[in-house]
């Protein structure tokens, strides 16, 4: 595999969103056509935002419409954890909204990613996001209001958020909603302050729970999009399940633990005994994962996404950042065995090690985890 060229680009416009989350057109540094992307894809830059002016990787998705002048990314500026106020801030967001201005220049790979808008069902669509987890499922919104009538899907997009001064494209989302028929958007703030209510910023408070779902949408089968903070995930992942929604209709972008929208469903993988670890070889869709430097060992089962997630369901914390091939961070040695990568990461590994998060084992393997 070879690593995914970066390209130049120039910030032709920025624009403040909202207190916290501000977007940034970018246009080709050295001239050309922008490159192609499907609503929910994202972009890869590479920013000099680490210690020592050190390199890091962020994933941002791409917000704008299909055949857009440039390309828009927004992006929140992240404080320290909640749960650590001790550290710093997040090093990547504060490096674009402290230094980066109009004509400055950053170096982006992609689009990539598959949480995309599917086009092959006529489904309506349900979009939820949760605060600036709005930006993909914004792209996916631009491409279902410029469908053609006759054929146009109905399509909601339910946006939840603290407060009216961290909302961002409120006044977007509503235009598109009204530009043709079959759209409708709901926002719903948590703690919304007075004057949001006088201005009518809202349509209700509280959270997206299983109440607001049965009150906006009518029975139907569903192509539902989901991108938010964890809990949200979780919390909107439980009730869309609990209104019946099949598991294969609710579609994810989620940069954490995948156990965590599932965890009464998912079943931890059975623990291999001797007696199976001196068994032979089976297919790759039914083999034994050993982690060497814990000691455990799993079966593999076909439909695992990943060997980062079969990992997290025996109780392993590896490092990991992106989930998507992209930064490195869950980079280790394989032992024995063969991978396979269903995301093409975006540096290849050397040989003898491999990235977890983007692989599935194609036979018995090993791994130093």
């Amino acid at each position: 595999m070879n690593s995914l060229p970066f390209r130049r680009y120039r910030v032709s416009a920025i624009h403040e969103e909202s207190s916290t989350i501000r977007s940034f057109e970018l246009v080709p540094a050295e001239g050309g056509s922008l490159p192609a992307f499907a609503p929910g894809q994202f972009l890869v830059l590479r920013l000099p935002a680490g210690q020592n002016g050190e390199f890091v990787m962020r994933n941002y998705s791409l917000c704008c419409p299909q055949g857009s002048d440039s390309l828009r990314i927004a992006v929140k500026h992240e404080g320290p954890p909640s749960d650590a106020p001790h550290l710093p801030p997040g090093c990547g967001s504060s490096w674009l909204h402290e230094r980066v201005t109009i004509g400055s220049t950053l170096e982006a790979t992609g689009p990539r990613g598959d949480f995309i808008l599917q086009s092959d069902n006529r489904r309506p669509v349900v979009l939820i996001a949760g605060g600036v987890g709005a930006t993909p499922l914004l792209a996916m919104f631009h491409a279902l209001a410029s469908e053609p009538e006759a054929t146009a899907r109905k399509a909601w997009f339910i946006h939840a958020a603290e407060t009216g001064s961290v909302h961002a494209f409120g006044g977007e989302v509503r235009r598109l909603a009204a530009s043709r028929s079959g759209l409708s958007c709901h926002i719903r703030y948590r703690s919304p302050a007075p004057e949001d209510l006088e201005a009518g910023r809202c349509d209700s408070t509280g959270t997206v729970d299983r109440a607001l779902l049965q009150s906006l949408l009518p029975l139907d089968d569903y192509e539902v999009y989901l991108c938010g903070p964890p809990a949200f995930m979780k919390a909107v992942h439980a009730a869309l399940r609990g209104l019946g929604i099949e598991r294969a209709r609710i579609h994810t972008e989620f940069f954490g633990p995948t156990t965590l929208l599932e965890e009464a469903e998912e079943k931890a993988p059975a623990p291999v005994d001797a007696a199976l670890a001196s068994a032979p070889e089976t297919e790759p869709e039914s083999c034994q994962v050993r982690f060497t430097r814990s000691g455990k060992t799993a079966l593999w089962q076909e439909g695992t996404h990943s060997l980062l997630d079969l990992a997290e369901q025996v109780g392993i914390n590896a490092n990991f950042s992106c989930r998507a091939g992209v930064c490195g961070m869950c980079l280790t040695r394989l032992v024995k065995g063969e991978v396979r990568y269903f995301e093409e990461p975006l540096e290849p590994p050397e040989a003898g090690t491999l990235l977890v998060c983007c692989s599935r084992p194609a036979g018995p393997v090993e791994i130093e985890l």
